[in-house]
């Protein structure tokens, strides 16, 4: 889930939403662009963007009225208990009112904002109401595992009937229950597996640690069998699982994350220094393990660690040919962030030009969910809309490969990292060097283990060439490529040499890094070498600052070609010998490049 959006549709409401921001961490201002044009988060159409916030899971803040949320989301309504919250809160700060996801926090997410404000919340919900808790959303640690069994244990509750509590509900101690000993009605703690009494609501804790051990390449199926007998086995509930626990040298073992993403928990991971710490506890210790991974059993000795000092085991080592498990219980909720390291994540994200508008979706979640940001300053400076709570690494131009080792040994720690870059991360940006240094570093040892045991991933971004290509017109309807002519890290006998087969080809081509204060000659000379093969009027584009202020397009005749337009935030797009400009009525000229239909088109007119 991502930061809440505080939405605003005029000045008038601007203070209260300003006081809300202040006081939600990682929530950011979204602001109707005619009337709120500086917003962190701007838009046009209220209720096209109220929806789509609404249907990525973004908790919704509206500082308007009720009627306008609604209308927004309704489009996008489902399943009630994965809704986000949903507020509208009048203008004044005098009332905050929850719409939607009372089983998201929605409820109390209003009274805590009703309190900062001095203001009224207007809970509905008649549990919320009546008992001060809804039984139906439990918190965070919490599954209730028959809802079927809500209503009619609701209705009796309502109705004045006293419930009786069997197991340690911290959360429920200063609800407004009525609460009997010997009551029909029963709300149960177990992790077990419930009964079926239609008037008890079974509640599993996650207080369970399953740790497993496998070798090297376990099939998922193998080890996964292997947990779900062990579970059944001991007639355990899959929703008292907290996580799944082992050594951290298995940390990018493929089976081991299937089976956490196939039981909806953690995967979290341990040195073997922690791991010898429990050695005095373990039951079923082995010399050969200990031989192997330098500690006596992996799977006990990881449930033990993550269910914490007062935890015990319930279930001892299980195996198969391939896998081993046990199950540790602690005697708390077990909170992942506290029970070992996650595998930590660099996520190489393409933020495209740097406009919100042209960022995807996988780009602006992965930023959203990150720890960390990594980056050259501008760039980060451009995902400043981006909710969350974060740390923020700023390095200058040219320290890419330190960006690269410093993301690495941060993802090494268990964080999620955001690298970020601008166009797309694939095309002349970070993505290649991301793999680079991770290839290199297995040879010679340049990272830590942790970090070459991390997740990669990339999210592709609108390329600069797209984005010229899109504000021009389509000049890369045909065959294009794409030549940087940045001789930094390529020989410019080499840039040379592909300038000349783009020229002969008569490909389009997208000349990246066309100059900078010290490189002047070689733009003249890429021009020079593509005009050769070229007829004198061939458009060519040159694209400066795309997506952000100052955003300029300006289109000549290849032989009038002034390099003086072209600065380090440009990209020049020559076009072919096919490619053609026109200007339009309204005075905007428009480059593209035939397909080749008009031959199409000529020849079914012959025929």
């Amino acid at each position: 889930m991502t930061g809440p959006a505080i939405i605003v549709l005029g000045p008038s409401a601007l203070a209260t939403a300003e006081t809300v921001s202040d006081h939600l961490e990682g929530a950011a201002i979204h602001g109707f662009r005619p009337r709120l044009p500086d917003a962190a988060v701007s838009f046009d159409d209220a209720m096209a963007h109220i929806g789509g916030l609404f249907r990525d899971g973004a908790p919704v803040i509206g500082i308007c009225s009720a009627g306008i949320l609604i209308r927004a989301v309704a489009p996008h309504l489902g399943d009630k208990h994965q809704e986000p919250p949903v507020l509208a809160i009048a203008e004044d700060g005098t009332s905050v009112m929850p719409l939607l996801g009372g089983h998201r926090g929605a409820n109390d997410l209003a009274r805590d904002l009703a309190n900062h404000l001095g203001a009224q919340a207007a809970i509905t919900t008649a549990g919320d109401l009546r008992f001060g808790t809804a039984l139906d959303a439990p918190p965070e640690g919490w599954t209730l595992s028959n809802p079927q069994n809500a209503k009619a244990v609701m209705a009796g509750l309502l109705a004045g009937e006293p419930v009786s509590i069997e197991g340690a509900f911290e959360w429920l101690d200063r609800s407004a229950l009525n609460i009997a000993a010997d009551a029909p009605l029963k709300l149960v703690e177990s992790v077990g597996r419930g009964s079926a009494d239609p008037f008890s609501l079974i509640y599993h804790p996650r207080r369970l640690v399953v740790g497993v051990g496998c070798d090297r390449g376990c099939p998922t199926d193998v080890l996964g069998a292997l947990v779900r007998q062990t579970i059944e086995q001991a007639g355990l509930a899959a929703d008292s699982i907290a996580c799944i626990a082992s050594i951290d040298r298995k940390a990018d073992e493929p089976a081991i994350h299937a089976l956490a993403e196939t039981l909806g928990v953690p995967a979290r991971f341990f040195s073997r220094a922690a791991l010898l710490r429990e050695e005095h506890r373990l039951p079923n210790p082995s010399a050969t393990v200990k031989r192997e991974v330098g500690v006596a059993g992996v799977a006990e000795a990881a449930a033990l660690a993550a269910a914490g000092e007062t935890g015990n085991l319930i279930v001892e080592k299980r195996k198969n040919a391939r896998a081993t498990c046990a199950v540790a219980l602690a005697n708390r909720i077990v909170r992942p962030e506290n029970a070992g390291r996650a595998r930590g994540c660099v996520s190489v994200v393409g933020i495209g030009p740097g406009a919100p508008a042209w960022r995807s979706r996988e780009a602006s979640q992965l930023l959203a969910q990150a720890d960390d940001w990594v980056g050259y300053g501008l760039y980060l400076d451009l995902c400043a809309d981006i909710g969350g709570a974060r740390e923020e690494h700023r390095f200058p131009l040219g320290a890419e490969e330190d960006r690269v080792r410093f993301a690495f040994e941060t993802a090494a720690k268990g964080r999620d990292v955001a690298l970020i870059c601008s166009g797309d991360p694939g095309i002349y940006a970070m993505a290649a060097l991301v793999y680079e240094v991770r290839d290199e570093a297995a040879r010679d040892g340049s990272l830590p283990d942790a970090a070459l045991r991390t997740d990669i991933a990339v999210a592709p971004g609108i390329s600069a060439l797209q984005a010229a290509a899109a504000r021009i017109g389509a000049p890369l309807g045909h065959d294009f490529c794409a030549i940087s002519l940045s001789d930094l890290l390529t020989p410019w006998e080499a840039i040379e040499k592909r300038l000349h087969a783009a020229a002969t080809g008569d490909f389009v081509v997208a000349l990246y890094n066309p100059r900078s204060e010290r490189r002047r000659h070689q733009l003249l000379r890429a021009i020079e070498i593509l005009a050769a093969e070229r007829p004198a009027d061939t458009p060519v584009t040159i694209a400066t600052n795309l997506g952000r202020p100052g955003e300029r397009l300006t289109v000549t005749p290849i032989a009038d070609f002034d390099p003086n337009l072209v600065d380090m935030l440009s990209l020049v797009l020559v076009g072919s010998s096919a490619t053609r400009a026109f200007q339009g009525g309204d005075g905007q000229v428009r480059v593209y490049t035939p397909r080749g239909y008009a031959a199409k088109r000529d020849k079914r007119g012959a025929a």
